[in-house]
């Protein structure tokens, strides 16, 4: 349970976990979070634009978030739908593959980010900043692979780096990453 963001407290909440078409998700697969109950705001004060954007046209807010429902109901949320990758139409959460990246003894940060692919569409890039200058992609790759890592979801590129960009907040730049991918 600590490792989730609880469940609903109302019986009169309803959570949806969809697709990008907004079709639900198998159970325990990954999708955007949508949800509507007594206490979901039902919009945005003076920004009809902004309230369009998160919510359908049944009243269902979209928070960004993407999420996984346990077997017990409770939602963990494992990334943002902004900081999902497409690959050839699977998605890949970066937050869920840059956890268990930091989990190498090796690595202190991770951010993974999507590069443009002619084929797929999307593919993945890892920017790592490791403590070991050793270490080199095939054994992130490993790393991964060893924790049962899907394939579609292992990096299509790993870049190491000295230090990670850093946004006015102190959050991890993925803006800036993604423009040292682009000659």
């Amino acid at each position: 349970v600590f490792t989730t963001q609880g469940r609903p407290i109302s019986p009169d909440d309803e959570i949806r976990i969809v697709d990008e078409d907004g079709n639900d998700v198998p159970e325990g697969e990954a999708g955007m979070l949508a949800t509507r109950g007594p206490y979901t705001f039902r919009g945005y004060y003076r920004a009809p634009e902004h309230s369009a954007r998160v919510f359908d046209k049944d009243g269902f807010y979209y928070s960004g978030d993407v999420v996984q429902r346990t077997p017990e109901g409770y939602l963990r949320v494992v990334g943002r739908v902004k900081d999902q990758i497409n690959r050839g139409g699977e998605k890949v959460a970066s937050e869920e593959v840059e956890n268990l990246i930091l989990r190498h003894p090796d690595v202190t940060h991770a951010a993974l980010v999507a590069m443009q692919d002619e084929l797929l569409g999307e593919k993945s890039c890892v920017f790592v900043v490791s403590r070991n200058p050793a270490l080199k992609a095939p054994a992130i790759r490993q790393h991964l692979a060893s924790l049962g890592v899907a394939d579609y979801k292992l990096p299509d590129r790993v870049r190491f780096i000295d230090a990670m960009p850093l946004t006015a907040v102190g959050k991890i730049d993925k803006k800036r990453l993604r423009d040292l991918l682009t000659p």
